[in-house]
Formats: C-alpha cells, structure tokens, sequence
C-alpha cells in the first residue's frame, strides 16, 4: 500500500475530462483524503489537449506530484504528452477506441479497455468517463459505494435510469480492469485515510467566499480566464445574502463602477487577469486619488497580450506596483494557497477602507483553478474594520457653509470619510488634484501637502503576517523566497534537502507592497545564498528585493516562463546545485 498516489485523466476538451476528474477527486475527498490538483487546458471551448493531475494522500499536499503513477488517457495525445512523468510501474489505461500504443521512451505499462464502446452500449458515448473511473476503483482496489452514492446525487434528477445506466458503466469499467490485475506490476492501493471528508476548492471559489464574509455585497466584472469563476460564484451566492453581481461591458466600466460603489458605502471589487487590468489602471488611479477604497483581484496568466490565457505565470508584479501614471498610494498583497486567500481577501477589504486606497489582490493561475484540500475554515477570526468610515450624522457649528473637510491634512494621511447622506458631511469628489474640501486646486503649496498626506498614509504599513516564514535555522545555507502558489512545491522540496543535510528556510511574500523590507532583511541575513523562484522571465520578485533590501551578494534567480508550475524536484535540484556551489567556495 502506498501514502500518496499521483492520477491523471486526458483527453481532448468537450470529451468530459474535466467531469473525470471532478467524480474521481470528490469520491477521494468524502472518503478522507488530502488532494491537490492542477488541470492543464486549452484556451478554446472544444478541442485540444486537455489533462487533470489529482495528487491523492493520508496526509496534507500542497503541490502537483514529480511523477505519475496512473493515467487515464482517451487518446493517443494523451499519451505522447504525459508519458514521461510516468515510471516502470506506473500505468496507463486507454481507450482501445483510440487504438493505443506506447512510445519508444515509454517505461510504463499499458492496458487498453473499450470505454467508447460500453459506453455507446448502454446507449450514450457520454458514459466512458464512468467506465474509466469504474476501471481507476479496480486498479487502486477502491470500494464502488462512496461512487455510487456520488453518482446517484448527480444524475438523481434525471430520472432513476440515466443513474442505474451510469452505475452499470461504473461497476463494467471495474470487473474489465479486475481481468487484468494479474498482468500489472506495482502498488496502487492507498491506506487507508482516518481523517474526515475536507473542504475541497479552487482559490477563484475561497476568494468569492472570503468577499462575502468580509461584507461585500457587489461585483462588477467582466468575464476572462482564470478570473471568471469568481464571478460565477458570486453570481451562484451573493443574492443569498442581499449582494447583486452585474457583468459589464468591459474592464473600464467593471472597476468605475465597483469604485462608485465604494464611495456609496457599499463594499465592492472586481476581478480580472492581466489583459484586464492593463485596462484598469486609469481607475486604479482615480481610486487612488479620490481615496476611496477600492479591492482588485489579478488572477495572473501567461502574457504579455493574450499571451497564454490558460497557463501559469506571474509576470504582473511590476504593473501592479509600478502601473498606474502618477504617484498614488496603493496596497498589493498574495494569497499562499486557498485557506489563505479566504483570509488574505478578508483583510484586504479591511486595508481599503482603513487605508481609502486600492488593494490589489495578487493571485495567479495555479492558485486561482487549482483545487486542493483546505481545512475548515474558522469564522471566528473573521473582523471587520471601516477605518475612519463615517455614517451618523457629524455636528458642525450652523454658521459653518463649508464643505466638509473630506481631505484633511490628518498626521496619519487618513481622512474622515463621510458616506454619502451624512448629514454635515457634504463635500466635492473629482479626479483633479484637490484641497482639504475635495475644490479642484492647482496650488503648488496644496499639492505638495496633498501628495504627501496620501503617500503617508501607507509609508510604514506592515500587516499582520506579512510574510509566512519557516526558520528552521539560525544559519542556513539557503533561503528560498517565493509567492502565491510556489509555496507547496518550495516547502516539499526544501523537506528533500533538509533529508540531504541542507540547512534551508523559507519565506514566502504576502505583503508585496509597500515591501516589509526590515522583516525580510532579517531573513535575509540568517543565510548564506538567497533562491528566488517565480512565474516569470525577469526575474520580477528578484528585482523588488533588490529594490528594497541588501540581497545582491546572496541572489540566486529560479525563473520558469514555460506555462507549468514548479514541481518539488525542480526546487530541490536548484538547491543541491547553489548548496554545492558553496561548498566550493568554503
């Protein structure tokens, strides 16, 4: 019996890959077991390649797996694709339809099963995807209950025939592959998992969730890849509690209209991936300079224009800090996995509104449409804070005609923020720069004093856990620095150089600006080189430790722009390589 076992199904897009997957993982969930998957797709509605990895373990996983044991393959694409990350008592179950063969560098075994035609014997070719878990349960030695009941609450309000049909492909795929267990070498039975059925998400659905429980009640945005799915769940949950989502024509209109909703009173965000927030920068800016709160959530892709729509990168750190045109503050912050990103989103409607700047929350594509096992979530650290919010009525003097003093130069650089209807709190809102009651002012005096009560306001802001840091050594050889969704594969390969006698921490960014310089500094000087690894070309995080901290001796860049996520043995290697690189300088 194993610990883990690593499974893939593929096939082409529109054939039902991603339905496989979804019945095989959820089975795996309810019966206790930590997962974590990665769905590898195409940027087109059908046709194409397309392949879900689940990693299935008796404990936690938070990265996609080296290796693979089984594969699921509908085609011979499939194959030709994925066989490499299989091993000599790996396996790969096809589709005779697809009339499989092995390539020559092939090492695993094959077994073909007809999953078209029992399939279009019960009647629709729709049913292979049940056959081919139905042939997973046999080879794993898995019980067909927990899928059976899973079938049954599917397809029960289709009628009583469409689930006895599916049920029949299932328990068919099982006996076929129980025919060919005496030919197959190697070990694909899990123990046992003595745990209970887990929250099992995407990041997209944990940032919905956390939206709605900070108080937010609407979204404007407009629909893009990987960003889509929070609208979806916004739209699927935030009637429920009195919100409205409105899909608008395009990105401009979505932040103008999410920022007039701010100023309203109501908290509201939008979300987009990087051709979308190229667009939103103006408003970024007239947030910025209006002060009022506004939350934007980056769900990272491959670029630049349409780039690689549905692969990994992170290559919009520098456009997210450095983008909008003038000098205005701003609040860029990273989820490290789904549990986090419910967190991280709650927090960042509390910084606007403390703040009355835009948040822009940084996720990418593997965190955003990767699902994986999150532990239940505790609502009582839920808060919610409105900063200098005012929504009673202010008493002024009624000789007093002025406007309110909506911009006052205040020592922190927040101002009072009065909603609109507040009595006393009437005051002029404009993009232009303005003086202390929102009159448009080209003064060179108030502008100075305006600039600089907004930039202040975040000049020293650390939030609370701005980093998540694993010191395990006072002095290590090795600091491995990363965000989002390289956590996993960083912390599961550091554990293979720990095995190895390598002393190595970890620190992973989730205040990216302003930079919590002094805490990573610190970090920073307990080790002798510093590894960098991210999503992008440049080397963007690199540059903004550099910007920021004494680091240039010690840096190390781990830069992959390829379209896929860092795998742990890609971390360790690029360990063993700067740990001997030191040995040689000692």
């Amino acid at each position: 019996m194993k610990s883990q076992v690593s499974w893939k199904v593929g096939g082409q897009q529109g054939e039902g890959i991603e339905s496989t997957g979804e019945i095989f993982a959820t089975a795996m969930n309810r019966k206790g077991y930590y997962l974590y998957g990665y769905r590898h797709f195409s940027s087109r509605i059908k046709g194409g390649h397309t392949n879900n990895k689940i990693r299935v373990s008796t404990s936690p996983v938070h990265a996609i797996s080296d290796d693979l044991d089984i594969l699921v393959a509908f085609d011979q694409e499939t194959i030709e694709v994925n066989h490499h990350e299989m091993r000599s008592d790996s396996i790969i179950i096809a589709d005779t339809k697809a009339k499989p063969e092995k390539p020559d560098d092939c090492k695993a075994q094959l077994i073909d099963l007809p999953f078209t035609q029992i399939a279009k014997e019960l009647g629709t070719t729709l049913m292979k995807n049940m056959v081919a878990v139905g042939a997973t349960c046999a080879v794993m030695n898995l019980r067909l209950d927990v899928f059976e009941n899973l079938i049954e609450n599917m397809f029960q309000k289709k009628g009583e025939k469409v689930v006895e049909l599916n049920i029949d492909a299932l328990k068919q795929g099982y006996d076929l592959m129980k025919e060919q267990l005496e030919t197959i070498e190697g070990d694909f039975e899990l123990e046992e998992s003595h745990s209970n059925p887990h929250l099992y998400m995407i990041g997209n659905d944990a940032i919905g969730l956390g939206a709605i429980s900070a108080g937010s009640r609407f979204m404007a945005a407009y629909p893009i890849t990987p960003a889509s799915e929070i609208m979806e769940y916004m739209i699927d949950n935030l009637p429920k509690v009195g919100g409205t989502v409105i899909q608008t024509e395009d990105e401009i209109a979505a932040a103008t209209m999410a920022i007039g909703s701010n100023y309203a009173g109501v908290r509201a965000f939008t979300a987009s991936a990087g051709p979308g927030l190229s667009l939103m920068m103006e408003s970024i800016g007239l947030s910025g300079m209006t002060e009022t709160p506004f939350v934007v959530i980056n769900t990272q892709r491959g670029g630049p224009s349409t780039g690689l729509p549905t692969k990994q990168e992170q290559s919009d750190l520098m456009q997210m800090i450095y983008g909008t045109h003038g000098d205005i503050p701003k609040i860029v912050v990273a989820p490290t996995d789904a549990e986090d990103a419910f967190y991280l989103t709650i927090e960042a409607f509390n910084l606007a509104e403390e703040y009355q700047c835009p948040v822009i929350i940084l996720s990418d594509l593997q965190l955003s449409l990767g699902k994986q096992t999150v532990e239940n979530l505790d609502y009582s650290k839920i808060e919610i804070r409105r900063g200098e919010t005012i929504q009673s009525d202010i008493e002024r003097d009624e000789d007093d005609k002025g406007y309110f003093k909506r911009y006052a130069l205040t020592g922190s650089g927040v101002s009072p923020r009065p909603l609109p209807s507040v009595k006393g709190g009437i005051h002029h809102i404009t993009g232009v720069e303005h003086n202390e009651e929102g009159k448009p002012s080209e003064v060179s005096e108030n502008r100075q004093a305006q600039m600089e009560k907004r930039m202040r306001k975040t000049e020293n802001l650390v939030m609370k856990d701005p980093v998540t840091y694993s010191n395990n050594y006072d002095e290590a050889d090795i600091l491995y620095i990363g965000f989002i969704s390289t956590k996993g594969a960083i912390d599961e390969g550091i554990e293979r150089l720990d095995a190895k006698g390598i002393k190595v921490n970890h620190m992973h960014i989730r205040q990216l600006h302003p930079f919590p310089s002094k805490t990573v500094q610190d970090a920073i000087d307990q080790a002798s080189k510093v590894i960098v690894a991210e999503h992008n070309y440049q080397g963007q995080l690199a540059s903004i430790l550099k910007m920021n901290v004494n680091v240039n001796d010690k840096l190390v860049k781990q830069t992959k722009y390829d379209g896929t996520p860092f795998l742990p043995h890609e971390i360790e290697e690029k360990g063993l390589e700067v740990a001997n690189e030191l040995k040689e300088l000692v």
